[in-house]
């Protein structure tokens, strides 16, 4: 298969993930409004995340942190999410060997596009947001794009969308997230523990060996992920930096190359006899040889597979239809009889608002057209301005990573602190909105028709 037509048929297999699991994401959300604002339910709906979860051996409980049991959001937001983003690791590892990212040409206007994505927000939010350090603990909240909600509203418009601007979408996501996870790590930290992170650093080392010394059996890295996780949620750093590094260290090659284990299938399939046009429809019952062999073929074509491309498959269906429609159920649900319609223009809310709506355009818009008309890059095949400036404004859609990095804004704050994380939720759902709408009615217009 060509090069273009496997990178394509890659891309296009992840297009279709994203789209289906971006239905059950826009529900789970609706769900949350509609449970938080009914008076039936909504006492059930905001009790049910504080209970405490434990899972406990002996007086040891995996789900504390500093000594104390985490409660059900705490496990969502800490627990759940760092599996999210070991997936979110994988893609960018994969992408970054082989993908969107894995050469210059490929991936510079991407990144040039990401990078003004994640620093114009940041400015148009400091220059909507009070002065109010509290406040502008939300500095980064409108920085993502989420990969999920974008790639769905493209998906609308099927076959008229030039294939180089789906890539160029989902490649901006990835690199998105990629900015994300750093200012998670850097501005997201505090009071460390020596003790902790030193224990963070033997888990690391241990899983650098293990890579170097071939080992791939994927249970390995995850186990120590796991102990890595719980070293780092006790450490200062957020426990969900620990996804990224357990991606970053999964192996990405095959124990002894790909050409040894396509020899192995060939010559055991032609252990098998040549069998006639007219016998071609006959159910034969295999002898105890041929299942062997069989079986043998089936364990090479597994091995086959590198551990980061097979865990990345096998998390795609948890992450995309529990992982984050969870957390949007947790995390969508705003009271919002407890807030006014003046939310939204003025302070957090507004600043998240235009973050999303005005700073992602200009951010993204604004850098790539400097590096194309610098002929740095060149606009995606197949497309034309009024096209690429549409989908920059769905950029503006930053539900997931952005409703994330609120809460780590704004929550420990009391409750001064929810009414800020209330109003950050209603800017990031508002400006996901507008951008969602505003840039489907540009892509109507803007997208070749259907011939």
């Amino acid at each position: 298969m060509p090069q273009s037509l496997n990178v394509n048929y890659s891309f296009l297999s992840k297009f279709k993930k994203h789209v289906s699991s971006s239905v059950v994401l826009i529900a789970c959300t609706v769900l949350a409004l509609i449970f938080a604002n009914i008076p039936v339910v909504k006492e059930w709906y905001f009790s049910l995340w504080q209970h405490p979860m434990a899972v406990s051996v002996g007086g040891f409980n995996l789900f504390s942190h500093n000594g104390h049991p985490m409660n059900v959001m705490m496990v969502i937001n800490d627990f759940l999410m760092a599996i999210f983003f070991l997936s979110v690791g994988l893609e960018i590892k994969r992408e970054i060997m082989v993908g969107e990212l894995s050469s210059l040409k490929k991936a510079l206007l991407p990144i040039v596009g990401a990078c003004g994505g994640m620093l114009v927000p940041v400015l148009v939010f400091a220059l909507f947001c009070p002065a109010d350090a509290a406040m502008q603990r939300g500095l980064a909240i409108p920085m993502a794009t989420d990969i999920a909600f974008s790639l769905g509203v493209l998906s609308v418009f099927k076959t008229r969308v030039p294939v180089g601007l789906k890539v160029f979408l989902a490649a901006l996501a990835v690199a998105d997230d990629l900015g994300g996870i750093i200012v998670i790590a850097l501005f997201y930290s505090s009071d460390l523990s020596w003790l902790y992170l030193g224990l963070c650093a033997v888990c690391v080392a241990a899983m650098i060996i293990a890579n170097m010394a071939k080992v791939r059996a994927k249970s390995f890295y995850l186990v120590v992920g796991l102990v890595l996780w719980y070293m780092m949620l006790n450490s200062g750093i957020h426990a969900t930096i620990s996804g990224v590094i357990v991606a970053l260290c999964i192996p990405a090659s095959l124990k002894k190359g790909t050409g040894h284990y396509l020899e192995r299938i060939r010559r055991q399939i032609n252990k098998f006899p040549v069998i006639d046009v007219d016998d071609l429809h006959k159910t034969v019952v295999l002898t105890n040889e041929e299942i062997h062999v069989l079986k043998s073929i089936e364990s090479a074509a597994d091995k086959m597979i590198s551990p980061l491309q097979d865990l990345e498959d096998n998390l795609h269906g948890v992450i995309n239809f529990f992982v984050i429609p969870l957390f949007a159920f947790a995390n969508a649900g705003i009271d919002l009889s407890q807030m006014s319609l003046g939310s939204l223009f003025s302070g957090v809310g507004l600043a998240v608002m235009l973050g999303l709506v005005a700073g992602k355009f200009l951010g993204v818009f604004t850098f790539s057209w400097l590096a194309i008309k610098a002929k740095i890059v060149t606009l995606p095949h197949g497309t034309s301005w009024k096209a690429f400036a549409s989908v920059c404004v769905v950029c503006g859609i930053g539900f997931t990573v952005s409703m994330f990095i609120a809460d780590l804004s704004y929550s420990g704050l009391g409750d001064a602190g929810v009414t800020l994380l209330n109003e950050a939720k209603l800017g990031v759902l508002c400006g996901s909105v507008i951008s969602a709408v505003l840039g489907c009615a540009l892509l109507s217009k803007t997208l070749p028709k259907e011939a």
